[in-house]
């Protein structure tokens, strides 16, 4: 069992129409998925043996009803399922599935997977920026972005945001455009969809679909699953792979699908769509449908309670015959004229068949431009009027309550030693939770780039936490400008300063908690849970509520970066009046700089690990 693809060239930028013999071939490909049960495992079978070819400048659709197999069957194509329990391989110009491919493929997923504070031009000159080859300057890169923006219509809105579920943008269309434009930025000779009219108005779709055949009739492979199109759109495809329950109903240009299933007694009564005619011959519907002679006189030999009261055969009979009938009359036929070797370049099989990656751009310019896109997509949260609002209230209603506090008697430091401790609370629940959103939020995205090799894990991870740092610097900055004076801390710039550093310490380690729980659960909802029960952990064992913590649990003091920022608040405030104040030594406070700075890169490599792990588990 053989799946075959062979690439006409790779990564050469031309807009003419490319001439190519060399086709894209499937054999008898098979997948099954293993369920566990409580006490066994089951076996299902979800693709049966499909077999067909594609040619340079064709459109494939891979028609079929919910859960026939479409989308199983372009991931297989589209190398982004490899699993023990596909049976056969997965070859390109007669050569293995590699890395090196996976920056050569484009492939379209069905939900529009985008950021949405980005503009479309920013969008299509980031993903320029990291995926085309390094031998182009910055200026073609962004050349090339502008072109395909060009390409696809939509100059329009280049400078509009994409928008989300909150955040107005462009339109359904639009967003579809950007995510082809995404793909054919790169100039792939093999370009995968699912179902990329899905939503859209049969405007929009005609004309998305028209952006397609446009697409391959410069010399483009474009293969796509289609749920129900118009017949205007059906009449755009150039072949057709019909599926029912994971087997292989027709194959062959899509304007002879009709044709074929006359051929075999199966002819619309009525004049209909052909695309619904299709579905519901997958689905074994034979309503306004001829029932082939052989199978009346199958049905009338069985049980006249097996069929149904319209006098139809029911669905499973049908689903039987389609099977039958395509495997007797064409399946030899078709896998014959796939056996024919094909006559291949060397060169172009040892680039095919090789295993190292290719990457856009170097680590330390992947790592650049991600920095930048992720300040330029989440300033926009950071600097929300309702965060903004939530902070500067609460720093408000903290002044007031402690206003001009007086730390030269006992009681005064009582209770300015209350207000370091919140200080320390807050800017330790406060970054935790908002961190813990970061990597489950971005999960859909961090596969989709890594499927497509636009850059290494290391650089992303790196430059999603750092990028994070500036803006995590301003909102705790306006906090302190206003408690620190509000309440009559020490009014000297090195004890403000050295204030500021403690609780700037305090976030950056609070946010590697977050970091580390997000990454390692990947579940909103069990990642609060955790982050809540360690972080009122933490603040219990922080020093302000418990003075003497029984020796068997006092190591979970130290863990605690509440705990070691209120000492250090402490310590710069009191230091040189008093060696105690409220139970808690001011030492040299090394050590608690030292442990904050542990949590610090702990907790960021721990996230790290899991992200890896989950990077190898995908891939697995």
């Amino acid at each position: 069992m053989f799946i075959y693809y062979v690439f006409s060239s790779f990564g050469q930028m031309r807009t003419c129409k490319v001439t190519s013999t060399k086709e894209r071939r499937f054999t008898d490909v098979t997948y099954k998925v293993i369920i566990k049960g409580m006490t066994s495992c089951e076996e299902r079978d979800i693709l049966n043996g499909i077999t067909g070819a594609v040619n340079p400048g064709e459109v494939l659709a891979l028609m079929g009803p919910s859960g026939s197999g479409k989308t199983t069957l372009l991931n297989l194509l589209g190398g982004r399922l490899i699993q023990s329990t596909v049976s056969g391989s997965i070859t390109y110009n007669d050569q293995p599935y590699s890395k090196f491919l996976k920056s050569r493929i484009g492939f379209v997923t069905q939900d529009d997977v985008l950021f949405p504070h980005l503009t479309v031009k920013e969008t299509l000159t980031y993903a320029a920026r990291l995926r085309l080859p390094k031998v182009l300057t910055r200026q073609q890169k962004e050349k090339r972005a502008v072109d395909v923006i060009y390409e696809l219509g939509l100059e329009r809105c280049q400078d509009t945001m994409i928008g989300g579920s909150f955040v107005r943008g462009v339109s359904g269309g639009e967003r579809k455009r950007v995510c082809i434009g995404n793909e054919i930025i790169i100039n792939p000779s093999l370009l995968f969809l699912d179902e990329p009219t899905s939503g859209l108005d049969s405007t929009t779709a005609l004309r998305t679909i028209q952006t397609l055949q446009d697409i391959a009739e410069v010399g483009k492979t474009v293969i796509t699953t289609i749920h129900q199109p118009s017949s205007r759109l059906f009449h755009k495809f150039d072949k057709l792979i019909l599926l029912g329950k994971g087997s292989l109903l027709y194959f062959g240009k899509a304007s002879e699908a009709i044709v074929y299933f006359s051929s075999i007694g199966c002819s619309p009564l009525i004049a209909m769509n052909p695309a619904e005619f299709l579905l519901d011959l997958a689905n074994g519907n034979l309503t306004d449908i001829s029932v082939p002679s052989e199978l009346e006189d199958k049905v009338q030999m069985e049980n006249s309670e097996t069929e149904t009261g319209n006098g139809k055969p029911p669905p499973a009979v049908v689903h039987e015959y389609l099977v039958e009938a395509y495997e007797s009359r064409v399946a030899d036929t078709e896998k014959k004229k796939l056996m024919a070797p094909l006559p291949l370049d060397e060169e172009l099989k040892s680039k095919v068949s090789s295993s190292k990656r290719q990457w856009g751009a170097s680590w330390w310019q992947q790592y650049c431009i991600l920095f930048c896109r992720g300040i330029k997509e989440r300033k926009h949260d950071y600097f929300s009027w309702l965060r903004i609002t939530q902070v500067l209230s609460t720093a408000i209603i903290l002044g007031l309550l402690w206003w001009q506090s007086d730390s030269k008697t006992i009681r005064g430091r009582q209770d300015q030693a209350g207000l370091l401790f919140f200080i320390a609370v807050f800017w330790g629940f406060f970054p935790v939770f908002t961190a813990i959103f970061t990597f489950p939020q971005e999960r859909a995205m961090l596969g989709k780039e890594r499927a497509a090799d636009m850059y290494r894990l290391s650089a992303y991870f790196l430059a999603r936490t750092t990028s994070d740092l500036p803006l995590d610097l301003i909102l705790p900055v306006l906090f302190l400008l206003v408690v620190y004076f509000m309440a009559g801390l020490k009014l000297s710039a090195s004890h403000f300063f050295l204030s500021m550093l403690t609780v700037f310490l305090c976030i950056v380690a609070a946010q590697g908690l977050g970091l580390a729980i997000g990454a390692t659960l990947m579940d909103l909802k069990r990642a609060t849970t955790l982050a809540s029960v360690t972080v009122m952990t933490f603040m219990l064992a922080g020093g302000y509520f418990v003075k003497k913590v029984p020796v068997f649990i006092s190591w979970i003091r130290y863990m605690s970066f509440n705990y070691h920022t209120y000492k250090l608040l402490l310590k710069v405030q009191y230091q040189d009046i008093m060696p105690t104040i409220n139970g808690i030594k001011t030492d040299s406070g090394l050590k608690e700089v030292g442990a904050l700075v542990a949590m610090i890169f702990g907790y960021r490599f721990l996230a790290y690990l899991s992200l890896r792990k989950m990077q190898l588990h995908c891939e697995a």
